[in-house]
């Protein structure tokens, strides 16, 4: 009875406190917090269950959080082996404008065709590491700004590999793989190495020479010299192709506790297409070329391979674009964009940088630099859908290439690419904003309805002396902003806005700010320079009916981006809850009004009607 009389108080007590509407109330609410913070809940739940430590999987991570910096700011990207759920496909590749190489066991050696490195040879140059025909856990990082490939592999009982990928800058006949093993157990470990090396070439002829390295040591190498049929159908040419690489011992030992570096060299040289009558006498010229190559090679770059390599690929990247992440469905960011220009860069030489490049040549192509008249000449490229296509293989990474090669050519800035991947990228990233260099002065040729992000356009060459900064800002109001700054110059530089009706204002290194105006008819909205008597002469040329600060950007289209969608900056789930409460409001006074109206009805009837 005890009991009975306890649970009785409490039924009491629930009456008194608890109507009906409260517990509506509070059920709301625990449904709202539920909503809220359920899948965290549930997330952290799960993380804290127990399971077995994968010793694998945490090599592999720690290996790949080194380069969280660079993923975070879309420097490098990461493809896990097999991908995973949600996880974009950059094809891993290395190129130099020689020969590019697809980082896959079966990949063969791509050499120029056209405008892209699309034309295999039968040379498979990837080395990789087996053991125990274990499958270790594997991820690649493609460093954009260094030019380098890793890739990293690691296994249950603690040992991993790290390989290094690169096709040399500055001597660019040379491939280099760069293979670390580490062994953190207590036993010694047997592991073989695979190299797939030949195929399908009939006409190949092999040969062995001994190639010093350092003061004394002498390693073998082997030489593969034959000839591939032009791509062309029905054609009588041919190219003589001679491919040298290091042999490496198939089966190696790693101690207990230690760690094996090798250094795998291959070395590719090619010639014209020829006719095949000619190929007997070329075939001898391009393999020794190729044997002195790979000498010269290893005697000036054998400690420093590497940091001569990145060095360039610094320099590179020196000019750029940043753009602020859109969320939108299908729109263009940093990682699509970096890794575009990346592969474009990667099928382009840099003979400026090369070591075979005289002086008066790097006279001759710093001259062609300097000379971008008419680049760019046409609609901005980040509207052009063409040219930011699926990256997820070899074929479809050559078409974006001579896509992106063919239109910078057509549109003015023949000089430019002429000139290598310096020039290349530079005309790339005039495109992306519809910059032209035209008649003694730079224009920012874009409208001002495509002004709903920002950009950052760095180190824009203005001659060989003077780089340039334009940076797009967007206010509070929706509204548009240019800064502009001087990065370096050797003399002094103008500007000024749309329609140039306003004086000429000297630039400098502090950002100097212009609104954007939009114009009838519509013109640049920025010009740049140097001579101000050529600045002032510029209203009179440019004829317009109308200049007037250009209209505030729509706030859905600024939301979509920001947001992914048209409500403004409150997530999804917020404008769910919201419509879910007033839906359940009303509900609620609909049941109070019929409560009050039925239910009073019936109370007067029933009151009324035993009289």
């Amino acid at each position: 009875m005890d009991f009975l009389d306890f649970i009785r108080r409490w039924k009491r007590v629930i009456e008194n406190y608890f109507t009906y509407r409260r517990i509506l109330f509070i059920l709301i609410v625990i449904f709202c917090f539920f909503l809220y913070t359920g899948p965290y809940f549930l997330r952290w739940l799960s993380t804290r269950s127990f399971q077995p430590k994968d010793y694998a999987e945490v090599c592999l991570n720690d290996k790949v959080s080194s380069f969280y910096y660079d993923v975070e700011e879309f420097n490098a990207y990461v493809l896990h082996n097999p991908p995973l759920e949600g996880e974009k496909i950059y094809k891993p590749f290395v190129g130099n404008g020689v020969f590019g190489v697809e980082i896959d066991y079966e990949s063969p050696i791509y050499i120029k065709q056209n405008l892209a490195l699309s034309y295999p040879v039968f040379w498979h140059p990837i080395v990789n590491v087996n053991y125990e025909n274990m499958i270790p856990k594997e991820a690649l990082v493609s460093n954009f700004l260094s030019g380098i490939v890793y890739k990293y592999q690691c296994y249950a009982n603690g040992l991993w590999v790290a390989y290094d990928y690169y096709a040399h800058r500055t001597v660019p006949s040379i491939f280099i793989q760069e293979i670390k093993i580490t062994n953190p157990t207590n036993q010694i470990i047997y592991l073989e190495l695979k190299q797939l090396k030949q195929s399908k070439w009939p006409t190949a002829v092999t040969q062995n020479i001994n190639v010093q390295h350092g003061q004394s040591e002498m390693v073998e190498y082997k030489v593969v010299t034959g000839h591939i049929e032009d791509i062309k159908e029905n054609s009588n040419k041919v190219i003589a192709v001679s491919v040298i690489t290091r042999k490496i011992n198939e089966n190696v030992e790693i101690g207990p506790q230690s760690t094996l570096s090798l250094q795998v060299l291959t070395s590719v040289h090619y010639s014209k297409v020829i006719s095949k009558s000619k190929y007997s006498e070329e075939k001898d010229v391009v393999e020794n070329e190729n044997i002195k190559r790979i000498k010269e090679a290893i005697q000036k770059h054998s400690n420093d391979f590497k940091k001569t390599h990145v060095d360039v690929w610094h320099q590179l990247w020196s000019t750029g674009i940043y753009i602020s992440y859109s969320k939108a469905a299908d729109a263009i960011n940093g990682d699509k964009i970096n890794a575009t220009m990346y592969y474009v860069l990667s099928n382009v030489r840099s003979p400026y940088h090369e070591d075979a490049t005289t002086p008066s040549q790097k006279t001759e192509l710093i001259n062609t630099l300097s000379y971008a008249e008419g680049c760019y000449g046409n609609h901005h490229t980040l509207q052009a859908v063409n040219l930011w296509s699926d990256l997820s293989s070899i074929d479809k990474i050559n078409k974006i290439v001579s896509y992106w090669l063919l239109t910078l050519e057509k549109q003015g800035c023949h000089n430019l690419v002429k000139a290598g991947a310096s020039g290349v990228l530079q005309a790339m990233v005039l495109s992306f904003g519809g910059f032209r260099f035209s008649n003694q002065h730079l224009e920012f040729n874009i409208h001002p309805q495509f002004l709903h992000r920002e950009y950052l356009f760095r180190r824009l060459n203005y001659g060989n002396l003077t780089h340039l900064n334009v940076s797009v800002v967007l206010q509070e109001d929706n509204k548009a902003i240019l800064n502009v700054a001087l990065d370096r110059s050797d003399k002094n530089y103008y500007a000024c806005d749309a329609g140039c009706l306003d004086d000429p204002v000297q630039l400098g290194p502090e950002k100097v700010v212009f609104p954007v105006k939009l114009t009838d008819p519509v013109t640049p909205i920025l010009y740049i320079t140097s001579d101000k008597q050529h600045m002032e002469l510029l209203r009179h040329a440019i004829h317009v009916k109308e200049v007037a600060e250009a209209p505030a950007l729509e706030h859905h289209v600024i939301a979509l981006h920001k947001h992914g969608h048209h409500l403004g900056g409150l997530p999804t789930l917020f404008w769910v809850s919201v419509g879910f409460l007033i839906v359940v409001f009303h509900l609620f006074l609909f049941k109070l009004i019929y409560n009050e109206y039925c239910g009073g009805q019936d109370k007067y009837r029933l009151r009324y009607g035993k009289l």
